[in-house]
């Protein structure tokens, strides 16, 4: 009996804290790395660093005066020199430290080892970063952070940047129109698409600009956002109408610069501009966000109308796209499909649009339509997203860099009651009135009273 009762003394706590861990580990990974994994990586990181880099190739030989140091000091064996390793920093996602790179040594060898030191210190991931010429960050991540996404508290929005989604490397993937003009998303059905659509919707919500839709799905997807958007088309009838609309309205403010370039001779050089981010602040008109869902069916024809129609539209997509940012219009292009048999002008409309995220597509033409001109690499890995993962996305840009990527859950109620929040700060654009959706008025039910008031007899 005594050894019985032993047992469940000892045994009983040490089985409830591997299952707690096992349930942690599998359920709340972040409170799992931060009680367990952080602890156990960084005593591994510490104790196994030399042999690590060591065995990794990372080493390079001592100099000759730390040599004749040793030989004079100690009797020790001269071993290879690690890059000297900095300060250990947690993180609430993993560990990062930086490594000032030995003589000979280039960041490229240090990524090139990514995948080995992942195996040696217990970690998800392993993440090299150029700070400075001769100094890398490595970005250790603890686990898996695109099974359950949880942004960053930190991640502020700035004026025309919302964060819609985390990357890889447990870092923010932010949509810098300012920096990235326009972009392409591209997504199948419950790939995720719709999703990051919201995220951008509310973010730019919140923010002072004006939202233009144009949503061909009658819009379904748009029409929540009613109360932010400043101009709507539901349809391409809708369309044709109101993109020559936008049309007019880059060519106004075109003018308003030129007028601005209307340069006199006391005017310093400083104040010369070519677009509206130099005009003063009460004289610069508010950006303008165009976001385009299923843009296919604006490429789509029956008849020899609808062909004419069609190629005007796509034409003035185009001038948009190409003179739209001096102009402070930006383009968010999304869809299923995207392609060069959509039609004349599909290419050059690609062309034109910096940032590319792809979801889940239905074929590889539409991924190497996204990708393969900017990251052929990155065709494969979006090919290989698993219906299962809604939301994750292959991002890349026009440097050749790309990440996966995934969108936190955020539902369409919530996105509308943030657009419904915002509605004031709708701007005033005469050009765009004629086309400002409708948003119901919401009555107002009279709250029933506390008490059920009685009838006085008498």
């Amino acid at each position: 009996m005594t050894d019985i009762a032993t047992l469940l003394e000892v045994g009983g706590p040490v089985a409830a804290l591997g299952g707690g861990a096992a349930y942690a580990r599998a359920k709340h990974p972040g409170i799992y790395w931060s009680t367990v994994g952080l602890p156990m990586s960084s005593a591994r990181l510490l104790s196994s660093y030399g042999s690590v880099m060591e065995a990794c190739g990372l080493t390079v030989a001592p100099s000759r005066l730390r040599v004749l140091a040793l030989k004079a000091t100690t009797r020790r064996e001269v071993r290879p020199v690690p890059p000297r390793r900095g300060i250990i920093r947690p993180t609430m996602t993993g560990l990062r430290l930086r490594l000032r790179l030995a003589p000979g040594q280039e960041p490229a060898d240090v990524a090139a080892s990514a995948e080995r030191l992942r195996h040696a210190w217990g970690v998800h991931a392993v993440y090299v970063t150029t700070i400075k010429p001769g100094v890398v960050e490595l970005r250790l991540v603890g686990f898996d952070v695109l099974r359950k996404v949880r942004m960053p508290r930190k991640v502020t929005a700035d004026f025309l940047k919302v964060p819609v989604a985390l990357r890889e490397d447990a870092t923010p993937f932010v949509r810098d129109y300012r920096t990235v003009p326009h972009g392409l998303t591209l997504g199948a059905t419950l790939s995720g698409k719709s999703m990051y659509l919201r995220h951008l919707v509310a973010g730019l919500a919140r923010q002072p600009v004006a939202l233009v839709g144009i949503d061909c799905k009658r819009g379904v997807e748009l029409a929540p956002f009613a109360p932010r958007l400043s101009a709507l088309a539901t349809d391409p009838d809708q369309a044709a109408e109101l993109l020559p609309a936008l049309i007019r309205e880059m060519e106004d403010r075109y003018d308003l610069i030129k007028a601005r370039q209307g340069i006199a001779p006391a005017t310093p050089d400083e104040e010369v501009t070519s677009d509206i981010w130099g005009l003063p602040e009460h004289e610069r008109p508010v950006p303008v966000v165009l976001l385009v869902d299923e843009v296919a069916e604006l490429f789509l024809v029956a008849t020899k109308k609808e062909e004419e129609r069609r190629d005007e539209m796509v034409t003035q997509l185009i001038r948009l796209a190409q003179l739209g940012r001096a102009a402070g219009i930006y383009l968010e292009v999304c869809g299923q499909r995207f392609g060069a048999e959509l039609g004349k002008g599909a290419t050059m409309l690609r062309a034109q649009l910096t940032g590319r995220v792809c979801h889940r597509v239905n074929d590889e033409a539409s991924a190497k339509m996204a990708l393969g001109d900017i990251a052929p690499e990155a065709v494969s890995a979006a090919c290989a997203i698993a219906p299962e993962q809604p939301g994750l996305a292959i991002a890349g840009d026009t440097s050749g860099g790309w990440s996966r990527i995934r969108t936190p859950y955020l539902s369409l109620a919530d996105a509308a009651k943030t657009c419904h929040a915002s509605a004031h700060l709708v701007p005033d654009l005469p050009a765009l009135k004629p086309f400002r959706p409708n948003v119901p008025v919401r009555l107002v039910e009279p709250a029933a009273p506390v008490v059920k008031p009685r009838p006085v007899t008498d």
